[in-house]
């Protein structure tokens, strides 16, 4: 299913500005900016750096200034920046896009409405190469804080996991599939780790309707669903969401994956078998919710809006029992591989760390 449509209004109402660099070599003050009326003459570079000299060939300075702001360090490539507005010192997220694929990409922000927990996208720069879309700030990644803690207790996992299903169904509810759910995707907006945000919305797919169907095989393979790896034709977009969902969940609460393996190949057979361990020492209605997430048959598991319903997200329903991992004694492994195709993983046997690699 293609993204591409047109760009609609909510997307063009988004503050967006054009640089301006015709006059760089005049002036120490803040390069002139304004609003994007059409394509500039020439290919003017729109990433500059700081430095008024050439840096030495082994010398990288790793800032660059973009319009009011300084991109610091990078992340995914360079294509995420943490970013500092010169003037008020305020702190960005700063993914860049290639500028021929910025309409795309911003459709489904266009069709959102704003929630608490999907970060927001606070201002968009147009260069002539690349988009440079600045969204909150981020302190952190769930991926990295779950591997840092090996397992989050269940008092702790809750009010988080529940902010990640609280995202997923405002998605849902307008007609937006993530597709790429994952630890990854959800970041904190606060020091004290309380508060969680849909990063971004990279590789959702917006259903041109009430169906949800999907052909494409598209999802990180660690949280891929069965029915993704088996199906010839279609699958349900939403229930797969919802199968990640339940990934995320028992990787929270039990520490390593639901299905494990070295081999691309050997995963995908658990995954398409669908049996997986949970804890004894979890909670019953933690394990509940586990298993009502992974079930086999897409049409068995509970909608995004269901989940928020479960008595094990209910407020004070928490109880922590003695617990023991299903693994104890074992190394966990894992291989996650990163914003690739399902297919060229499998064909080309990629291998790449983990959670706890």
């Amino acid at each position: 299913m293609s993204l591409l449509a047109p760009e609609c209004p909510a997307v063009a109402a988004l503050r967006k500005k054009r640089l301006d660099l015709s006059d760089a070599s005049g002036g120490d003050g803040p390069r002139p900016k304004r609003p994007r009326l059409g394509p500039l003459p020439g290919p003017t570079p729109c990433l500059q750096p700081l430095a008024r000299s050439p840096p030495a060939p082994d010398q990288d300075l790793g800032v660059y200034q973009i319009g009011p702001y300084l991109l610091l360090e990078a992340s995914e490539g360079g294509r995420c920046y943490r970013a500092v507005h010169r003037h008020t010192e305020a702190e960005y997220t700063c993914k860049v896009y290639p500028a021929k694929s910025y309409p795309e990409i911003m459709v489904p922000y266009g069709l959102l409405s704003a929630h608490p927990n999907i970060a927001r996208v606070e201002e968009v720069i147009l260069g002539d190469q690349n988009v440079y879309v600045f969204f909150q700030p981020s302190r952190g990644d769930m991926h990295n804080y779950v591997r840092g803690h090996k397992r989050l207790a269940e008092r702790e996992a809750a009010p988080l996991f529940r902010q990640m299903a609280e995202a997923v169904a405002h998605c849902h509810q307008h007609g937006i599939v993530l597709r790429d759910l994952k630890l990854r995707k959800f970041v904190f907006a606060d020091r004290d780790r309380s508060k969680l945000l849909l990063e971004n919305l990279e590789d959702s797919c917006v259903l041109p309707g009430p169906d949800d169907s999907l052909e494409d095989k598209h999802g990180c393979p660690a949280y891929v669903g069965p029915e993704i790896l088996s199906s010839k034709t279609s699958y349900s977009g939403k229930a797969a969401d919802i199968w990640s969902l339940g990934v995320v969940l028992y990787t929270l609460l039990v520490g390593c994956y639901p299905f494990q393996d070295t081999k691309p190949a050997s995963l995908f057979s658990k995954i398409r078998r669908g049996h997986f361990v949970v804890p004894e020492g979890l909670s019953p209605r933690a394990r509940c919710l586990i298993r009502c997430l992974l079930r086999k048959d897409p049409a068995e598991r509970l909608t995004a809006r269901d989940i928020l319903l479960h008595p094990w997200l209910a407020e004070g329903s928490i109880s922590e029992g003695s617990w023991s991992s299903p693994f104890a004694g074992q190394a966990v492994e894992q291989v996650v591989p990163e914003r690739r195709s399902l297919w060229e993983v499998t064909e080309e046997q990629e291998e790449e760390g983990g959670l706890y690699s």
